[in-house]
């Protein structure tokens, strides 16, 4: 769930930052005496909406140290042995995997853990002490394994290029309702007038907020892709679904307000359509429908 939060809400402000910036230098000139160039808005659209994700998806890994306040074991002196063996266990599983060896981090909070970063081979593994000390080792390994598949599944990267295509059409369709708001329902008839800013700014974030049901949709199907990746870097289901149903005890008993937030244990209908992660019953069931691995 960080990794997705944390990216959003990077993507949303440095996009909101950028489309401002561009407006107040004049950048992009798609409004013309003609009326709207919508060939030249395209590409305003496309330049500002790549240019968000991919500054956030740069700057990924910073961004979830510094929030998280996650600290990075040092790789030649782990601090004790519980360090020493998630280290050579994220390590194993990422030569499994063909991936570069990431980063791992350990920070405090409640039980999670997250995989972010730019590219396959620096990546970053996080886990919290609160996953730690509430699951087993093999559960802990399951997670971790989980992660590790994320990272070699290349979803970040993916999730950028997805983010880039849903903000472009963001900026695109925000324009061209605030241009018709100031036209036709202002009657605005010279050039464009506050109408068309007001209007564009609202409803770039209001079809923001439509197009992450999109971005979680697709982050609810690698999820499923991760559990897979878990069981096949392990050799077995089982301890992935052991680490799931560990979190369902929690959610059943005193699941922490994080989990609730991030619906990955469903949900009402509203926030399921938002939710990062699919229910847990249904990760489970799908792995349980696996061929046996």
């Amino acid at each position: 769930m960080k990794r997705i939060v944390l990216f959003l809400m990077t993507n949303f402000a440095v996009l909101l930052v950028l489309s401002a910036t561009m407006n107040v230098l004049g950048v992009g000139r798609y409004i013309t005496a003609q009326g709207l160039d919508l060939t030249q808005l395209l590409i305003f659209a496309a330049v500002i909406g790549f240019t968000g994700s991919i500054i956030s998806l740069l700057i990924s890994k910073p961004m979830a140290k510094a929030s998280t306040g996650a600290r990075v074991i040092d790789p030649q002196a782990p601090a004790n042995a519980r360090e020493a063996w998630i280290l050579d266990t994220v390590h194993q599983l990422a030569d499994r995997a063909g991936i570069g060896r990431p980063e791992v981090a350990i920070y405090d909070g409640e039980p999670n853990a997250f995989a972010t970063g730019a590219f396959k081979n620096d990546a970053l593994v996080a886990v919290s002490t609160g996953l730690l000390e509430t699951m087993t080792e093999e559960e802990v390994a399951a997670v971790l394994a989980h992660e590790v598949a994320h990272i070699a599944n290349g979803d970040m990267v993916t999730l950028t290029l997805i983010q880039g295509v849903v903000n472009t059409f963001v900026i695109f369709l925000s324009r061209v309702v605030g241009y018709l708001v100031d036209r036709v329902v202002l009657k605005n008839e010279r050039d464009v007038g506050i109408g068309f800013y007001v209007s564009a700014f609202v409803f770039e974030i209001i079809f923001g907020v439509l197009a992450s049901i999109i971005v979680a949709w697709f982050s609810r199907q690698r999820e499923y892709r991760a559990d897979a990746g878990s069981a096949a870097l392990l050799g077995s289901r089982e301890p992935m679904i052991r680490a799931l149903a560990r979190l369902g005890e929690m959610q059943s008993g005193a699941l922490p307000k994080n989990f609730e937030a991030a619906g990955i244990a469903g949900g009402k209908a509203i926030s399921a359509l938002f939710a990062s992660h699919p229910p847990i019953e249904s990760r489970i069931y799908a792995l349980q429908a696996m061929q046996r691995v």
